[in-house]
């Protein structure tokens, strides 16, 4: 019996996994979520004798909601993403360590999102847990991506989510919100790191279908929260606050990491990866022309709006 590609793959990379995740050990600092949640804001809802939720009780913004609400309903599908990472993974060694680190870590995210906005008061709370309901019943399917894929995709998916995060915190304008979402942010870097490095690793072993990969990602990219409800009018609300758009995407998520990795210098590609290369060129141009066509009509509408 012969091995699969993915298993030599998992073997080929094991060293580097557990390299990686010594590195992660050691600079992760240990965080509690209770710390970075105002308690003695909090008071009973209307079953306990309380006060019903109303919107005049919420300090944040409309859009600074949405973005609360989008970040954390896409946490709360933990159980789904580790389904994920560990199909692709596994339990064994270093590989399956690293799958139940990062559910741990990852696990603290929702909890002290929702802990602050529930004390805070600063979304309906019936509203989110029917959305929380929705969402996780319909699950995050990664369609059994290959494990370059998955690789591919967690790195732009981690940094992606850094930075929705710490640009959601600045936007809400409140301390609290903002030191708790820079906290969450820290995570996701230090685990955009573990992946990207991966890539890395895999692009000395595997080079074409690395990079096939990389450039099937990029172009087919999509945020794991696309299955919460409204999402597409949710995504526009907060594109347009400038919390995270298409030019935040392509300048700060994608071209990053391509960077790092030097797709565009690599030497030595085969058909598959010179194709996917040049695909991979295409898209970006597009991209960055439809990023600039987005500016244009932000700006466009916010002087009228001033005028």
């Amino acid at each position: 019996m012969t091995s699969s590609p993915s298993t030599h793959l998992l073997l080929d990379l094991e060293p580097t996994v557990a390299a990686n995740l010594d590195r992660h050990l050691e600079v992760a600092k240990e965080w509690m979520p209770h710390e970075y949640v105002p308690w003695s804001q909090g008071r009973d809802f209307g079953d306990l004798g309380g006060h019903p939720w109303e919107p005049d009780q919420s300090s944040l913004s409309p859009i600074a909601r949405t973005a609360l609400e989008v970040n954390l309903l896409t946490e709360d599908n933990l159980p789904s993403y580790h389904r994920e990472i560990e199909r692709a993974f596994g339990r064994d060694g270093a590989w399956g360590t690293w799958v139940h680190r990062w559910t741990a870590e990852e696990g603290r995210h929702g909890i002290c999102i929702r802990d602050y906005l529930l004390v805070t008061r600063g979304v309906d709370p019936d509203e989110l847990e029917r959305a929380r309901m929705q969402t996780m019943q319909a699950g995050f399917d990664s369609g059994d991506k290959p494990l370059l894929n998955v690789f591919a995709y967690v790195s732009f998916q981690e940094l992606a989510t850094r930075i929705s995060h710490r640009n959601t915190g600045r936007y809400t304008q409140d301390p609290i919100a903002d030191k708790l979402l820079a906290r969450v942010a820290a995570d996701e870097n230090l685990h955009m790191l573990f992946y990207r490095n991966l890539v890395a690793a895999a692009l000395e072993i595997e080079p074409n279908q690395t990079m096939r990969a990389i450039a099937d990602e990029v172009i087919g990219f999509q945020m794991p929260g696309s299955i919460i409800p409204g999402f597409a009018r949710k995504a526009a609300m907060i594109a347009k606050a400038g919390i995270y758009d298409l030019r935040i995407h392509h300048d700060d998520v994608v071209w990053p990491l391509l960077r790092h990795w030097g797709v565009f210098e690599l030497e030595g590609l085969d058909v598959v990866g010179e194709t996917a290369r040049t695909e991979l060129s295409a898209f970006l141009t597009r991209l960055n022309t439809q990023a600039s066509r987005f500016e244009e009509r932000r700006a466009h509408t916010m002087a009228n709006v001033r005028a």
